[in-house]
């Protein structure tokens, strides 16, 4: 009876560690921004190592529920840690998010965003990780120095 006991006790704690944790584990905007500046600056530096980076799944750009992607100024996908499939395609310019009413065109979005500002905010609707029902979606956009390339990081509302 003790043991059984002992057992629903760590079950419990495990559990309700594990939620607490797992509130703790959004990403903020002011990290989507500080990392988006860490990779751009390790592109610029050395753009085969920064490339490679970025596509880890485990790579130093990847934290709590977000990561950082690269892409082109022609809408190439150059280096995503969890969509490996979406270098495969020329271009993601035509692709739209998940709203259903008023669907957006977001790489078009992040590019415009990239080259006219330099830096700046997407908003759209994205599904979060494992999720079907699209979220609000936050995604921080910054160009890499003055080249044709920009990494992007998000969060959700």
């Amino acid at each position: 009876m003790r043991n059984l006991a002992v057992l629903f006790v760590s079950l419990f704690l495990g559990l309700f560690l594990t939620h607490t944790v797992s509130a703790a584990e959004v990403a903020s905007r002011e990290e989507c921004i500080a990392m988006c500046k860490a990779a751009a600056k390790m592109i610029a530096e050395n753009k085969a190592a920064g490339i490679a980076e970025v596509g880890k799944p485990k790579g130093k750009f990847v934290w709590k529920d977000s990561y950082v992607f690269l892409m082109d100024k022609s809408g190439k996908m150059l280096a995503h840690p969890f969509s490996p499939q979406l270098l495969k395609k020329d271009s993601l310019l035509a692709d739209t998010d998940y709203n259903k009413v008023k669907p957006k065109k977001i790489f078009v979005e992040f590019v415009d965003v990239a080259f006219k500002n330099g830096e700046g905010w997407v908003d759209y609707k994205w599904p979060k990780p494992d999720k079907k029902i699209p979220s609000d979606k936050f995604t921080f956009i910054y160009r890499v120095g003055w080249t044709d390339m920009f990494v992007g990081a998000g969060t959700y509302k």
